[in-house]
């Protein structure tokens, strides 16, 4: 399975369920949280769990409310018995929330042979940053580690996570890449954030670009139009593959060098981890 664009759908609008499944994104996420007011929590609860009993076209997951909320057992409880495939849990804070909401879901009656997967976003308390080495210990679980650059700086009083270019500021650079870190060490897909600026195509494709070039697998999407340049940045091109399986096809004939040339240049183990890499993200 691969997640190169998952796709927000507030869970107070079923209309759009269908749509966001045909969009080409590789997952959905049936939002529970903060797209939807708080008036209309049950009534989201119902549509997710109504959509979720039905036949489904695309990996789907159901972001609940956060732990700290008090609502998170109303929304496992809502959705269970319709098993999503995963579920994302905002303002997580390392492998004990993994294991809080774990025990969430055995209580509310949840198969403990058939727990959906997790999806925490992980860097959006204080906190949750001095955690992220910790997910390792529940990597089973885990179906990827994602992170958020909006209610952080909320929650330490920052003015914004942005410079006037839409770059990030140095705090939240480090997390972003802390978050890549964390991900890749516990074997997990390293999924980026969403990319606000929903008009801006030319700056979703540069960033995204930039995601798959730092070593995420993929990324969130806030809007339809933003899913397929999202898959495009995180598909290897056809050049790409090609280098790749010359790479691989170098060491396959010399099984037993270190180093190769292939197109007149040096490559080595790295390289031919990086090139098997790539052919398994076009496959």
């Amino acid at each position: 399975m691969r997640l190169r664009s998952l796709l927000f759908v507030p869970g107070d609008r079923p209309e759009r369920f269908a749509k966001a499944a045909a969009s080409g994104a590789d997952a959905i996420i049936l939002d529970l949280e903060d797209s939807v007011a708080l008036a209309n929590k049950e009534a989201a609860r119902g549509h997710v769990a109504d959509y979720l009993a039905g036949a489904r076209a695309v990996f789907t997951l159901v972001r609940v409310n956060p732990l700290d909320g008090h609502m998170t057992a109303a929304d496992v409880a809502a959705i269970v018995d319709a098993r999503p495939d995963a579920i994302m849990l905002p303002k997580a804070e390392g492998a004990p929330s993994i294991a809080q909401l774990d025990t969430i879901l055995r209580s509310e009656g949840g198969d403990a042979a058939s727990l959906p997967a997790i999806l925490p976003i992980a860097t959006e308390t204080p906190t949750a940053v001095f955690t992220l080495g910790s997910y390792r210990e529940a990597k089973s679980r885990l179906v990827g580690l994602t992170w958020g650059a909006e209610d952080l700086p909320a929650a330490i009083g920052a003015a914004t996570s942005r410079e006037d270019d839409g770059n990030y500021t140095d705090p939240y650079r480090v997390v972003r890449a802390l978050t890549l870190f964390a991900a890749h060490a516990a074997g997990v897909a390293a999924i980026d954030t969403v990319f606000p600026a929903i008009k801006d195509e030319a700056g979703l494709a540069t960033y995204a670009a930039r995601a798959r070039r730092d070593g995420f697998t993929g990324m969130m999407a806030i809007h339809p139009s933003q899913v397929a340049p999202i898959n495009a940045a995180f598909t290897p091109s056809v050049e790409e593959v090609h280098r790749a399986q010359a790479i691989v096809d170098a060491f396959a004939a010399s099984p037993g060098a270190g180093v190769l040339q292939v197109d007149g240049k040096m490559v080595d183990a790295p390289h031919l981890k990086q090139a098997l890499h790539i052919l398994s993200l076009a496959d």
